[in-house]
């Protein structure tokens, strides 16, 4: 007979608190079978499902992303279209994190070269940090955008 696990051995094992996975199962992300008690019990299946859950969540999926698209352990007849939509998915999903890297990597820049030019200011660095500038407002408005090229500020040393 297959162990069965109770809400409390899940949340202490997977980290994951009671209330998420009464929630989880509220809105049937995760089903466990329930005892004539009503007590919950999870099966090794409804652990795997919850850390694939977590693992997707870390991946920055959404939970109605993770109910609309994945059947975790249940993967008896599916249909390859299926596979291969999911595939698609992922994806789409990996564009969009590489799109949001490659943005978070440009306001990274821009703040180490607008924090350098502040501890050291002189027309080098003010031109640097112009030019940063203007590519992330180009990139802002995704055209050529004319910027003036004596600087940031008026203050020319």
């Amino acid at each position: 007979m297959e162990k069965l696990y109770s809400i409390q051995e899940v949340s202490r094992i997977l980290g994951i608190s009671k209330d998420t996975l009464r929630y989880y199962d509220r809105i049937g992300i995760v089903s466990p079978t329930r005892e004539e008690n009503r007590y919950r019990r999870y099966s090794k299946e409804d652990l795997i499902d919850l850390m694939n859950i977590q693992i997707m969540q870390y991946a920055d999926f959404s939970l109605d992303e993770i109910r609309g698209k994945f059947i975790f352990h249940k993967m008896d007849n599916i249909d390859p279209a299926y596979y291969k939509e999911v595939a698609e998915f992922l994806d789409a999903k990996n564009a969009d994190i590489r799109r949001k890297i490659a943005h978070l990597n440009k306001g990274s820049r821009l703040l180490d070269v607008a924090a350098e030019t502040l501890r050291n200011f002189n027309n080098e660095r003010d031109q640097d940090l112009a030019k940063v500038v203007r590519e992330i407002y180009k990139d802002i408005q995704k055209e050529e955008v004319e910027i003036p090229k004596e600087g940031c500020g008026e203050h020319q040393s």
